[in-house]
């Protein structure tokens, strides 16, 4: 027969403590180090284990963070979601993880249902920053947005895009490119986000030919806009804002019979570990996703706590030079008359 659950009674009357006591103990809060450790190891002796659903009605807390990715098909957005599970998983909470698939509706929708759920905080790689529900949302709920910032948020963790499109874009240009595509997720749903204003912005300056396409994370997706590209109007290199969708392009190259980095050079934007294992590897701009991971917990967690103190933490990016970026051919001299 399976063992009865201890209860709290139990663990007070072993250690000689009230109920009240033992509870404060097991949540590490009002007592010595050296009661909560008599506490626990009882607790652990007897076999207690905290009422999940006891324990939420008595704090107001689920114990539960919701966790919205833009696109779990973004490789890199598949690792932050599980560095962000087990960072929380330390803290004593879980991660509900839901994914927008790229939809600003469905990502306004799984938003809303998460706080219906009473989850304790919201983290969220918005796929629209500029959504007017996200105002509304953070009123009612901790929110820390990662990437781009939101109204109304707990914190943010957001990247200096102007730094890591413009370490991109002089890297290209000054090794001789001037035609260069950038393939880019946002949709014209959700236009005006910071990395694609700062690319046309930072284009302008060094003098590029820019031609932004929408390219989706999945890799079917993504390789048929970079067929499409390629098969075309042939830009001497390929910026893509996602290591995910670059990888597209390093099979559109391989149908098209195209070499990288000599038919066309290829970089990213994310450094997704798998980047470094391409052949060529994979030229990309790495935005350290542990100290991301960091961060957005212990912000998380500290707003969830009641913190109510907003944080901002910029990540700066480093360029990871690797082998599909090459000098540009020189361009062709006129012909004589």
């Amino acid at each position: 027969m399976p063992r009865k659950r201890a209860t709290i009674r139990e663990v007070a009357r072993a250690t000689g403590l009230s109920p009240a006591a033992v509870s404060y103990a097991l949540r590490g809060m009002q007592v010595s180090e050296e009661t909560m450790e008599r506490v626990r190891a009882a607790a652990a002796e007897l076999g207690y284990e905290a009422d999940p659903i006891a324990r939420a009605l008595a704090s107001g807390r689920t114990g539960m963070i919701g966790l919205l990715c833009g696109s779990l098909e973004d490789l890199w957005q598949q690792s932050l979601a599980v560095g962000i599970s087990r960072g929380l998983r330390e803290k004593d909470r879980y991660a509900l993880i839901l994914d927008a698939v790229g939809d600003p509706e469905r990502e306004r929708v799984l938003a809303q249902q998460l706080r219906d759920q009473r989850v304790d905080g919201l983290i969220v790689q918005p796929v629209d920053p500029a959504a007017p529900f996200w105002a509304e949302l953070c009123e009612s709920l901790p929110v820390v947005a990662i990437g781009d910032a939101l109204a109304g948020t707990a914190g943010e963790v957001v990247f200096d895009n102007r730094r890591g499109v413009t370490l991109a874009l002089e890297h290209l240009a000054g090794l001789g490119h001037r035609r260069v595509a950038v393939l880019t997720p946002t949709q014209a749903s959700t236009p005006d986000r910071p990395a694609d204003v700062h690319v046309l912005a930072e284009a302008d300056r060094l003098g590029l030919d820019i031609e932004v396409v929408s390219a989706p994370h999945d890799l079917a997706a993504a390789t048929s806009a970079a067929h499409e590209i390629l098969s075309t109007s042939r830009p001497g290199a390929v910026f893509c804002f996602a290591d995910s969708i670059a990888y597209g392009v390093y099979a559109a190259a391989k149908e098209l019979g195209l070499s990288i980095p000599g038919d066309v050079s290829v970089m990213g934007y994310d450094d997704h570990p798998m980047s470094g294992l391409l052949t060529p590897g994979l030229t990309t701009v790495d935005w350290d996703i542990d100290g991301i991971v960091r961060a957005a917990v212990r912000l998380i967690a500290a707003a969830a706590d009641g913190g109510t103190r907003r944080r901002r933490v910029v990540q700066e990016p480093t360029l990871r030079e690797r082998g599909s970026v090459a000098q540009a051919p020189p361009a062709p001299r006129p012909a004589r008359r």
